[in-house]
Formats: C-alpha cells, sequence, structure tokens
C-alpha cells in the first residue's frame, strides 16, 4: 500500500503541485519533526487509521523529510483534550471529530455533523467547493487553529436497541448512550442521553443500566461486540449522515513550515479524507452481513421518529442561531447549500440508486 499511495499521491500533484518533484523538494527543504495525536483508539483502526495515512503520505512525498509521529489518545492528552493541546502548541496536530468540542461552542458541531445534515459526498462539496472549510477556519482562528477534512465515515447506523421502536412514545424516558449536540435533540424527544464509553456499552446494555446505545457503524460496532447486547439494529443515524474527521493544526506551527510542506500536508489530508472513506464503503457490507448472521435485527426508524426528530433538531438548530452568531453564519450557508444538494440528489442520485437498490432486492 505504501508504494501505491505515493504513486497515488505523486500522481494527484502532493508533490508534483508545489512545482518541482518530490526528490528536489527534499533537498531544498529542511526535516520537520511533529506530533500528532488521534482522538481515536488503534482498536478502531479505520478511524485511526486516518491519521497514518495522513502522516504516511506527508512522509512519502518529501522523502521522509517532514515527519510525523501519530500518537494515540492518552499518550499526551485524553481524547478529548486533544484540541486544546493543538491550541496550546504542546503538540503540533490532532486528528479528531470537532464536534467533540461544542460544549465550547456548539459551532463545532457544524464541522463535523449535524442532525439531518449532509451525506458525505455533499460534504465533502460543501467544504472544497461551497466555501464550508473556510467558514471553519475562520472560526477556529478564535482557537489558534486551521483544519482540513481528513476522514469521513459515511452515514452512520442509528444504534443498537433492546427494544423495539413503535413511535416516539417509545423515546419516553429511553436511557440512550448518545452524547454532544445529537444527546440535546433526543433529550427533547423525550431519552436521557447518557455517557457511557465504548468499552462499557455492551456490559451496561446487557445490565440494562441503558436501553440503547449509539457508536458508528457496522464495521466498528461489530468490534464491540453489541450484537450480542441488544438485538434491534436501527437505521438511519440521521444526527451522524457522515462524519466529517479533520486535521487540526495549531495556527503558528502552521505557517511556520515551508509553502511545500503546506501543499504537500494539505493534498494527504484530502488523500486521507477520500481514503477513509473508501474503506468504510469497502468494510461495512461485510460486516453488517455477519452482525444479521450472528442475530442482528435491522430495523429502520418509523417515520412518524423521524418526523418528529427532524422538527426537534430544526428548532434546537433555530435557538441556538438566534444567540449565537457564529454558529448562525454556518448554519445559515449550510442549509442553503444542502437544500440545493438535495434538488439535485433527487433527479439522478436517488433515482439511480433506488432502481439499482430494487434490482439487487430481486436477485
Amino acid at each position: 500500500m505504501k508504494v501505491a499511495r505515493r504513486g497515488f499521491l505523486k500522481g494527484a500533484g502532493i508533490a508534483a503541485g508545489v512545482g518541482m518533484a518530490a526528490p528536489a523538494v527534499a533537498q531544498a527543504l529542511p526535516e520537520v519533526k511533529w506530533r500528532l495525536q488521534s482522538s481515536f483508539p488503534k482498536t478502531f483502526d479505520l478511524l485511526y487509521g486516518g491519521a497514518e495515512t495522513f502522516a504516511r503520505a506527508v512522509l512519502d512525498a518529501t522523502d521522509g523529510k517532514f515527519q510525523i509521529e501519530v500518537e494515540p489518545p492518552g499518550t499526551v492528552v485524553s481524547s478529548l483534550d486533544a484540541l486544546d493541546a493543538v491550541q496550546k502548541g504542546t503538540i503540533e496536530a490532532c486528528h479528531t471529530a470537532l464536534n467533540y468540542y461544542w460544549t465550547k461552542d456548539p459551532t463545532f458541531a457544524l464541522a463535523t455533523a449535524i442532525p439531518f445534515g449532509m451525506n458525505a459526498r455533499q460534504q465533502n462539496a460543501w467544504l472544497y467547493h461551497g466555501g464550508g472549510n473556510e467558514l471553519v477556519n475562520e472560526f477556529l482562528r478564535d482557537y489558534g487553529c486551521i483544519a482540513w477534512p481528513a476522514g469521513n465515515t459515511g452515514c452512520q447506523m442509528g444504534g443498537w436497541f433492546r427494544n423495539e421502536l413503535k413511535s416516539s412514545a417509545d423515546l419516553q424516558g429511553l436511557k440512550f448512550r448518545i452524547g454532544g449536540f445529537a444527546g440535546k435533540v433526543w433529550q427533547r424527544l423525550g431519552a436521557v442521553p447518557q455517557q457511557t464509553a465504548g468499552s462499557e456499552i455492551a456490559q451496561a446494555l446487557q445490565a440494562s443500566t441503558i436501553d440503547a446505545a449509539d457508536w458508528v457503524g457496522p464495521y466498528d460496532d461489530e468490534k464491540l461486540g453489541l450484537v450480542t447486547a441488544a438485538p434491534y439494529y436501527y437505521y438511519p443515524g440521521w444526527w451522524n449522515g457522515g462524519e466529517i474527521l479533520h486535521l487540526v493544526i495549531n495556527f503558528d506551527k502552521w505557517n511556520a513550515l515551508p509553502k511545500q510542506y503546506q501543499a504537500v500536508a494539505t493534498s494527504a489530508a484530502a488523500f486521507a479524507n477520500l481514503d477513509m472513506q473508501a474503506r468504510y464503503d469497502a468494510a461495512n457490507p461485510g460486516a453488517i452481513k455477519r452482525l444479521v448472521a450472528a442475530g442482528a435485527k435491522l430495523r429502520a426508524f418509523p417515520q412518524e421518529v423521524l418526523e418528529t426528530s427532524f422538527k426537534a433538531a430544526t428548532e434546537l438548530e433555530k435557538e441556538i442561531a438566534d444567540t449565537n452568531p457564529k454558529f448562525k453564519k454556518i448554519l445559515d450557508a449550510y442549509v442553503v447549500f444542502r437544500n440545493d444538494e438535495y434538488l439535485w440528489w433527487q433527479v439522478a442520485e436517488y433515482n439511480y440508486d433506488n432502481f439499482m437498490i430494487r434490482q439487487r432486492a430481486k436477485g
């Protein structure tokens, strides 16, 4: 894979795009060593692997001159303190989901995923060509950071439930392992958000400490053994239509880089973004087959639950926007872009996918 990636990167212009071949860059520019902490444990190889893909691409494109050491959470700080460590300059960079920091400002959620947001492809269009990443970086300047998309899980699953859902009435008092911005929406639906470490989810479900739990999707959920703890596997994860992960860099450290290295890092982040999505798309089909074979009962959220959830999410976003101008600025632009994307999606993309899904069902 290393050779293939290097060939791809050079062909895509990571080295050539800075106006010289990689060996010439290596000869002309200094050796740089950075530390990058991931917010994701090594156990979840695709999430953690996004940072490794980025670092390897940078190393290859600079013939080893720009070295980035990737470290798991806890090496320097906890998963949820990675942004703070970058902001302070304790480490140069982190690979994280910016919505982890939504309690600092709900605007962080808009950088990663919001309930009933865009899908992964639409998000890429928004970030790369719709002004989205410029808006995110404008917001991050207050935190002394700059960021680029560097991974996406695609649409996530809605989680594992001990009991079947018939209507939104079943959400009343539901102890649901979910956090962040989405947890606030579920709270409005009558659920009781719970904070449970990933390694403890299965045990908490089995002990009835929680009634349901959200994680990621088939490939990652399988690793936690959740199918043995709760039978009903709901979809879609309407609060994560496509979760964007970001490479976050200290702004002063970024500005100190040679321009050629900045170009390499920007392109390597884009490659990591593409690669993670492709890896999830390749891994999830086999995983969901195995989960169903192991007893998972796939269920779609009832339409009434989706409608009620959409209303609650929209109301919450409006309330926040009314008091938070930073949130409002990005949300307003995001919603306009999302509406245009789905206007196009309903024409060709949706109809093509819908037809092919029905053909597959026919065998």
